[in-house]
């Protein structure tokens, strides 16, 4: 029998999956009472990630469908390249970075080529390949399984392995960033290895442009009051503006492409 949080991750998909469930249906596949279905449904409208309807629920438009990552390589395409500029000139000669797996990261990777003596260490495949192209760099892959629609690695064994570093700074990429639940991402064993990135790192750097702001995924990483820098575009809300500076997240804004 699944667990709680597995039945309710089940629940979130399939809302996603058929645009609306029913108590009663959802009560005979997880074969539990309509009760207990019930006060699922209550819990995860709470939490934003459905809305409950009459009888059963509808997707929340705050819930952000996760894409693969040929998909995300389409996606504000004009924005990524200069998100990635921006945050490559964060990075120092010398430093030792953990770039996260993304396209927006990849982009990050590709401003990184004429940096000098840089150490990397990367749980992306796509971002590994982009810094084979440069002798001036050392790249660490992070190990663990491949989760093949982005490209990338997760696992205990990795999470382990990176207690044994200390880096300068981390890169993270999010699929949603929310005020009340910080950033998030579609894939629990991503996000339990994003905050061991975040765990052996000096400084916090998140980027990601202005479509993910007010919009959240399944499984929590941090809160906003953790991130050092944020790096987006100019397309965020001066609410989203106005809290940062509250939490002294210092705030680096791109022009929208």
């Amino acid at each position: 029998m699944l667990s709680t949080i597995e039945r309710r991750h089940e629940i979130v998909l399939l809302t996603e999956k058929h645009g609306n469930v029913a108590v009663k249906q959802l009560a005979e596949q997880f074969q539990i009472s309509t009760v207990t279905i019930r006060h699922d449904l209550n819990e995860l409208h709470k939490l934003g990630l459905i809305v409950r309807s009459r009888g059963g629920a509808v997707p929340s438009n705050r819930l952000t469908k996760e894409l693969s990552i040929k998909e995300k390589h389409k996606e504000n395409y004009k924005t990524k390249l200069l998100l990635g500029k921006a945050v490559a000139d964060l990075i120092q000669d010398g430093d030792a970075i953990i770039l996260d797996s993304g396209t927006t990261t990849e982009l990050v990777a590709q401003n990184l080529i004429e940096k000098q003596n840089l150490t990397v260490m990367t749980n992306g495949l796509n971002i590994a390949n982009e810094l084979s192209r440069t002798d001036n760099c050392d790249v660490y892959i992070s190990g663990g399984k491949l989760r093949r629609k982005s490209m990338s690695f997760y696992g205990s064994q990795a999470e382990q392995k990176l207690k044994l570093y200390n880096f300068n700074k981390v890169i993270l990429a999010v699929d949603g960033i929310d005020l009340s639940s910080g950033i998030s991402t579609h894939h629990e064993p991503e996000a339990n290895f994003n905050r061991a990135m975040c765990d052996s790192a000096e400084q916090i750097i998140v980027v990601t442009d202005s479509s993910k702001f007010g919009r959240r995924s399944l499984h929590a990483i941090l809160p906003l009051k953790a991130i050092d820098i944020l790096v987006t575009d100019t397309g965020i809300s001066q609410e989203f503006r106005d809290e940062l500076e509250t939490l002294s997240v210092t705030l680096i804004m791109v022009e929208q492409g």
